[in-house]
């Protein structure tokens, strides 16, 4: 069964508000990926478990038609209010049980979604709703993000994001086990396809207001379990970590720019055509 976390109006808001989406050149290397296995036009791309659409417009230009899926009615009706592009459109369904006909879909992408997934079902939904050489990209990136800020001691400031992510870490789901990473290096294993590719330790340099990298890690889910369970103790506790944090920098003002490295792991794999082994 899939994990529903991330369905409340606020919580939707936030996630328009502060998740960061994939750069360009990670969905450079994924297109390049599609365009050397398929060929040919590139008609539907499908963004499984799309949230607030950030990541979905990002295919738009590339695709001539994108749908984004969300089990969530609260964050498709944000990725609507911001979407402008005229071949993006939304649909509500759940991972496992996509509303689209066999062998019809040219590119598959979860961004930052499939680890809350059914993973063995949506695979072989997956593998239903491809066409033969048609791509799937699975691409997520880990918490223990590290924020960097001119003339200030990198070891102190990343001591407390390290103290941060360490507080939340009781909250982290049991169903994501010690590693999210390796939950998809198991999948990548399983994937039965012959071309593949598996990436680590990708990282993304990533300029952001200092409020901003606070209100990322806050629409984590654990961070958003303890905030359900004891609001006043994740307020004290973001509170705490941003005057530390700007202490250190020798800043006032939490919308001090700073640069935060992103650690992207992703897979991507071709689903086999007529004649391949």
């Amino acid at each position: 069964m899939a994990h529903r976390l991330f369905e409340g109006k606020e919580h939707a808001a936030s996630y328009w508000k502060f998740r960061i989406s994939p750069s360009d050149d990670l969905i450079q290397h994924v297109l390049t990926f599609v365009g050397k296995q398929k060929g040919g036009p590139l008609l539907l791309a499908v963004d499984v478990g799309c949230g607030s659409g950030q990541s979905t417009v990002q295919l738009a230009k590339h695709f001539e038609s994108v749908v984004g899926t969300d089990v969530s009615p609260a964050q498709l009706e944000v990725a609507l209010q911001h979407t402008r592009e005229p071949n993006v459109t939304y649909r509500q369904s759940v991972a496992e049980e996509l509303p689209f006909a066999d062998s019809s879909v040219d590119l598959i992408t979860a961004m930052s979604a499939f680890h809350w997934f059914d993973r063995r079902r949506f695979l072989r939904e997956v593998h239903r709703v491809l066409k033969p050489r048609a791509c799937l990209a699975l691409l997520n990136y880990t918490i223990d993000m590290e924020v960097d800020y001119p003339g200030c001691c990198l070891q102190s400031l990343n001591q407390v994001c390290k103290e941060f992510y360490a507080a939340l870490h009781p909250y982290r789901s049991p169903h994501l086990g010690a590693n999210s990473i390796e939950l998809y290096r198991e999948s990548y294993n399983s994937i039965p396809y012959a071309n593949k590719e598996w990436h680590e330790c990708v990282c993304v340099k990533m300029p952001m207001p200092l409020r901003s990298y606070m209100g990322l890690v806050e629409s984590f889910s654990s961070y958003q379990v303890l905030l359900r369970e004891d609001p006043e103790k994740a307020a004290r506790l973001s509170q705490d970590i941003c005057q530390r944090l700007m202490t250190i920098m020798k800043v006032t003002s939490a919308e001090t720019e700073v640069v935060v490295g992103v650690k992207y792991f992703y897979l991507m794999a071709s689903k086999n055509g007529p004649g391949d082994m």
